[in-house]
């Protein structure tokens, strides 16, 4: 009964975005990959409401029932039936009488099953698609015959792009380079490593009173090159975030001083690579939105190259979804974290691989600590932590993560406005 309400209510919001979509016809960039969506998405759009009446997906609605509400500006009414019902009687008024909507929605669409691209742009052609990363192992192929049945599904969203469209991709990623090949459209590249057309250059680590606050770095283009720092934050992933919010300026005419200016007062999503100060004179680096083998594998890099910790700590929870995959990345994560790390905790029963890899690859077993769950964690964490250490904390959205982050958070109050899933529906889910 609960799926075929929801499939009704889907059926109803999807009409209702459609006929919104056809009597307004905004300019639509979607975003979409395995990596990096939902932070890609907010840089874009911080960049373009400085000069367009612009709506964006609100955190991660990137689902079937999600891109409709965005479309449409509603909340996500949860579990609530009498905020649906409220939901598709405004969805009906705002269709029909739309007021002054947005010049340009920035989407943010992503894919769990099989079939959910394909719905999705069957009513939805973006003029701008934005592809960020295509991985070996993606988030959900385990719902997937094969990680290239993931990649092929996400790509659907090219393939539905305008004939008049502009693909904006990751020159960096040999997946998404191979698909890019094959558009016909226009195309226009971002990219730290390769010849992209928009590339990240002259990249450093902003270090304050002994420990890391941000980023600096340039972005180059066809029509000159802008300086960018980033505050709170850190990681390669924010150096292709602005890119790609450039590359899409570009499009719409925004030169590039003008982009970097926008994005002066730019704040990542909470969850993503954010600067926390922590308990006992420690820093965090809070990655608790979610996790993937190749989000793991940047995130401990990153780890590992700050500069003036006694210590560096990675807490890692388990990376949900990935199916037959799970037993070798978990313990690949492992390998890594040992060259990394110099205390590991796992949460988790599948993080016990990552435990049994870096035990294998040669961190001691002082060094390594294993627990079930996120609250077993939290009770014990202040214990483990000691001053001057680096504390990297990471995991799939299931474990919560983010809890951890709370308890040893040096203004734990601040956690409504700097963590992720702080709504009272979240709060409400065990």
């Amino acid at each position: 009964m609960k799926s075929l309400l929801k499939a009704v209510v889907v059926s109803i919001l999807t009409f209702e975005a459609r006929m919104l979509l056809a009597r307004t016809k905004p300019q639509i960039v979607a975003v979409t990959g395995s990596v990096g969506k939902t932070s890609t998405k907010d840089a874009i759009s911080h960049v373009l409401k400085s000069k367009k009446r612009c709506r964006k997906s609100e955190k991660s609605y990137n689902s079937e029932i999600g891109v409709p509400l965005s479309v449409l500006g509603l909340e996500n009414a949860w579990n609530d039936p009498w905020l649906w019902i409220k939901n598709l009687l405004d969805g009906m008024m705002i269709a029909l009488w739309p007021g002054k909507y947005p010049e340009v929605l920035v989407l943010e669409t992503g894919v769990d099953r099989p079939g959910d691209m394909k719905r999705l742009t069957a009513w939805l052609k973006p003029d701008i698609v934005v592809l960020t990363r295509l991985p070996d192992v993606p988030v959900h192929v385990e719902y997937f015959g094969s990680p290239a049945a993931v990649i092929a599904e996400k790509l659907t969203l090219v393939e539905a792009l305008k004939s008049d469209g502009i693909l904006v991709y990751n020159h960096d990623d040999e997946k998404v380079l191979q698909a890019a090949k094959s558009v016909r459209q226009t195309t226009k590249s971002y990219g730290r490593y390769s010849d992209a057309d928009f590339r990240v250059g002259s990249d450093e680590v902003i270090y304050e009173q002994g420990g890391p606050r941000g980023l600096k770095f340039e972005i180059g283009s066809p029509k000159g090159k802008a300086s960018f720092t980033l505050s709170g934050a850190i990681g390669e992933g924010h150096f292709y975030n602005y890119a790609a919010a450039v590359a899409v300026a570009d499009v719409f005419d925004i030169d590039i001083q003008t982009a970097a200016g926008s994005l002066e007062d730019f704040t990542p999503p909470p969850g993503r690579m954010r600067l926390i100060d922590g308990i006992k004179d420690t820093v965090i680096i809070d990655d608790t939105y979610n996790s993937s083998p190749v989000a793991l594998e940047k995130a401990l890099t990153t780890l590992s190259e700050i500069k003036g910790f006694v210590r560096k700590v990675a807490i890692l929870g388990d990376m949900l979804e990935l199916g037959r995959f799970s037993i070798e990345e978990h313990e690949k994560a492992g390998r890594q974290a040992a060259k990394n790390v110099d205390v590991l905790v796992t949460v988790g029963i599948r993080s016990r691989g990552m435990a049994e890899g870096a035990l294998e690859s040669g961190l001691s077993e002082k060094h390594v600590f294993q627990y079930e769950d996120t609250d077993s964690a939290r009770r014990e964490i202040q214990n483990l932590i000691q001053p001057g250490d680096l504390i990297l904390i990471k995991g799939s959205q299931g474990l919560r993560m983010e809890r951890i982050v709370e308890e040893i958070m040096k203004e734990p109050d601040a956690a409504p406005d700097e963590l992720v899933r702080q709504s009272r529906a979240w709060k409400n889910i065990s």
